[in-house]
């Protein structure tokens, strides 16, 4: 795939907001660059905080409108923003792919996934219900009801690039509120694309805005700004906090989908078939860039030296390069530094005293390719095991009975996912009970879709996303006490 093989209408190239493709006010750009070959794909404004804040006035005067329209009207427009998405699957995929270096046959799925995002909020906007209430004193009725926050943002990042914007936009379109989006500067132009569909589906001026350019200076715009009444934002921990920290000056209703630490426990009575197939997706999507992904392996000793072996076996045989090549399994990473960062976390586990039993070796310190790697002779106190690595590092954990990898698994400040491989049916409850996160997988490595509420606990954030919770981010609850009905 050509860096420049794109139609103009795919790969475009000016932000989006008040109803208008718009460069920066000052003209200034930003260069975004193909991870796969290091070379320049195109560019994208870097707007200016006037921009920004002309963003935000357009989105607050298009919420008096969009709020007014029903439910079923604002689904209609998700529903043909839907279809477009599936309409240009490939084109969008490809884009995916161009930019963030993914396989293609995985751009192709998270556009699925990122649809699949659109058609449930429409669906289920039409299902935001209140309540009356039963009334402690008579001659009263107590009635709630649920109301679109207002204007709202979203920070998303380069990982999956196209569906944490449809996951965070639709249930707040479908609420009732209007949105802007900061994507990554490493992946903006699936957000463009996905913003030119919206425009195609007629969504209104100023109902969705994608702008572009320094996360620094925009995001302080939009915690800054009273208007905005609402951030999600998917990323670091660190960011998060920082995050945190600026929306309190207005308190802003928050989302948090943070960093993560999962862990993998494959009991000695697991299908070892599945469970190894179930690792090595779980481990190996996006090139082991994702919040969910396995971060530790913990095995049970009774098939710690044969699951090892099969493991290694099967990294050995994975199939490295650009995205677009046919049968690719692993991709780039996001870029050279992402590779060199890999290569650090495994010299200092080597240094502490685990054992490289594949991969490991990076051939060019100027490429974002990294090898799939495994780790043997891990412990819980090494490095590799107690931060988050967002690349294809498998460490792997021998452990002995259920409460020591209870203890051990738990032992983290993340708790977005964990996953568990057992045959045991009253283990699986009762370890999925005693792991601290938000999401644990039984036999089970695809967690993330549509109908489930997607987050996690303790460091790892706040709020859900996707199903029916997902939503409710985006309504503020309203209690009427309605007096005077005696007879």
């Amino acid at each position: 795939m050509d860096d420049t093989s794109r139609s103009t209408r795919s790969l475009q190239m000016q932000a989006h907001f008040a109803g208008e493709w718009q460069s920066s006010s000052d003209g200034a750009e930003v260069p975004v660059t193909s991870p796969a070959t290091g070379r320049q794909i195109g560019t994208v404004p870097k707007l200016t905080r006037d921009d920004a804040l002309r963003a935000i006035d357009a989105a607050r005067r298009a919420f008096v409108n969009w709020s007014a329209l029903t439910a079923a009207q604002r689904a209609a427009y998700l529903k043909r923003w839907h279809a477009l998405i599936l309409r240009e699957r490939e084109g969008l995929a490809q884009i995916l792919t161009l930019e963030q270096g993914k396989p293609l046959a995985e751009a192709r799925a998270e556009i699925d996934i990122s649809a699949a995002y659109v058609e449930w909020f429409a669906e289920e906007g039409r299902r935001v219900y209140g309540d009356v209430i039963p009334s402690p004193a008579m001659g009263r009725q107590t009635i709630v009801t649920k109301h679109p926050v207002g204007v709202t943002c979203a920070i998303t990042p380069w990982n999956f690039p196209a569906s944490m914007i449809t996951r965070k936009v639709a249930p707040a379109l479908a609420a009732g509120c209007t949105m802007l989006v900061k994507p990554s500067e490493r992946t903006p132009f699936i957000a463009l694309a996905l913003a030119e569909l919206a425009e195609e589906a007629g969504i209104p001026a100023g109902v969705l805005s994608v702008i572009t350019g320094s996360s620094r200076e925009l995001v302080k715009v939009l915690t800054d700004s009273p208007t905005v009444r609402k951030l999600s934002f998917t990323g670091s921990t660190e960011v998060g906090k920082e995050l945190i920290r600026q929306c309190a000056g207005t308190v802003k209703r928050m989302s948090m989908e943070l960093g993560g630490n999962a862990p993998i426990i494959i009991f000695d009575d697991a299908d070892i078939g599945p469970a190894l197939d179930g690792l090595m997706a779980l481990k190996f999507r996006n090139g082991g860039q994702t919040c969910v992904c396995a971060n530790r392996i913990f095995v049970q000793q009774g098939i710690a030296e044969a699951f090892t072996q099969a493991f290694v076996e099967r990294v050995g045989g994975l199939k490295i390069g650009a995205g677009d090549a046919p049968g690719i399994q692993i991709g780039p990473l996001i870029n050279a530094a992402a590779a060199q960062d890999m290569a650090r976390i495994v010299a200092r586990a080597v240094e502490q005293g685990a054992t490289v039993l594949a991969g490991g070796i990076a051939n060019d310190t100027d490429s974002a390719f990294y090898p799939p790697t495994v780790l043997g002779d891990v412990t819980p106190d090494m490095d590799v095991a107690r931060d988050e690595i967002f690349g294809p590092i498998a460490p792997l954990l021998v452990f002995d009975d259920e409460a020591e990898v209870i203890a051990m698994a738990n032992d983290t400040p993340y708790g977005l996912a964990s996953y568990i491989y057992t045959r045991d049916l009253a283990r699986a409850w009762r370890v999925s009970d005693a792991l601290e996160y938000g999401m644990v997988g039984i036999n089970e490595v695809a967690i993330s879709n549509e109908v489930a509420p997607f987050g996690g606990v303790k460091e790892s954030g706040f709020g859900r996303e996707g199903s029916r919770y997902g939503i409710d981010e985006y309504l503020d609850v309203k209690y009427r006490c309605m007096g005077g009905l005696s007879a």
